[in-house]
């Protein structure tokens, strides 16, 4: 009897002690998740990456180079990257600025990083290995690895395919970047050039060498260079170069491109933006050169 009262006992203690601690809990109050950082994001390819990581809604301002996807032209635009003021970009009060490494000038950057505002700039390497490394960086810098890695192995996937299309052309095609004609000057891409960078890939020979970067080119340099394929981007407005500016120029006209009509234009953030669609501006150019594969 007594060990039977013992045992009634002992389980009401738990019974009470069990409501107890729920009620205690259904007390507390949950505890509030913390507001996602607001971010600007200064470069069209991270601004691609931080939107196919899945942190668009983080995302509160971009700069002008940014307009894929065509939701981030919804965002306030702080203006152009390379010409950045810290007044526009702090009127936002952004927790976090994701940019890409040539963001300026370096006197903005300098006011910037003395707010205490966290700055990450990304890696400048417009290659196959660039891409990733901007991925990895800004998937780190959003605290989204896993998500980084996914996009990174799909990105990866057909950067491969795309080194393999160009490591199988048999006689590569010169092609010549055009990045403005004004003045009758010529302004190519040369060696270490993101054009340089997506002409490669694409399985063909840059024809404008013995030069770094963007600068003019004589017209015997462009003579000399002879491409197969003139490349520029689609501009609209006072920067557009059409068929007829080409032929135009004496030493342009002379190059067999221009003598057979071979002159393509992409859009400026998908050709040179080294981002997520990498893998895609390498084969519309490679196409462009060698055909559709059947």
């Amino acid at each position: 009897m007594m060990r039977s009262a013992l045992s009634r006992l002992h389980l009401g203690l738990m019974l009470i002690t069990a409501l107890t601690l729920a009620l205690a809990l259904a007390m507390t109050p949950a505890r509030a998740e913390q507001p996602a950082p607001r971010v600007i994001s200064l470069g069209g390819s991270v601004t691609e990456i931080a939107v196919a990581l899945g942190a668009e809604n983080r995302l509160i301002a971009r700069d002008t180079t940014s307009t894929f996807p065509p939701s981030v032209t919804a965002l306030p635009d702080v203006g152009y990257i390379r010409a950045l003021s810290p007044e526009g970009v702090l009127s936002l009060t952004p927790d976090l600025i994701i940019a890409e490494g040539d963001a300026g000038p370096p006197e903005t950057l300098d006011v910037l990083r003395a707010t205490g505002i966290p700055i990450v700039l990304m890696p400048k390497d417009p290659s196959p290995n660039g891409v990733l490394e901007k991925i990895t960086a800004v998937a780190a810098a959003l605290d989204l690895p896993e998500a980084g890695q996914a996009l990174g192995a799909k990105v990866k996937a057909g950067l491969d395919a795309a080194q393999a299309r160009a490591d199988a052309v048999q006689s590569p095609k010169r092609v010549l970047f055009i990045l403005s004609l004004q003045g009758g000057k010529v302004m190519a891409g040369g060696e270490g050039s993101s054009a340089e960078g997506i002409i490669h890939l694409a399985g063909a020979v840059n024809a404008a060498s013995g030069f770094q970067g963007y600068k003019p080119i004589t017209d015997e340099a462009l003579i000399a260079a002879a491409p197969d394929l003139i490349l520029m981007m689609d501009r609209e407005g006072d920067l557009a170069i059409d068929n007829a500016d080409v032929l135009a120029h004496p030493a342009l006209a002379e190059t067999p491109a221009a003598k057979s009509g071979a002159i393509l234009r992409m859009d400026g953030m998908l050709l040179l933006g080294f981002g997520p669609r990498t893998p895609e501006a390498a084969q519309q150019l490679h196409d462009a050169l060698y055909g559709a594969a059947p």
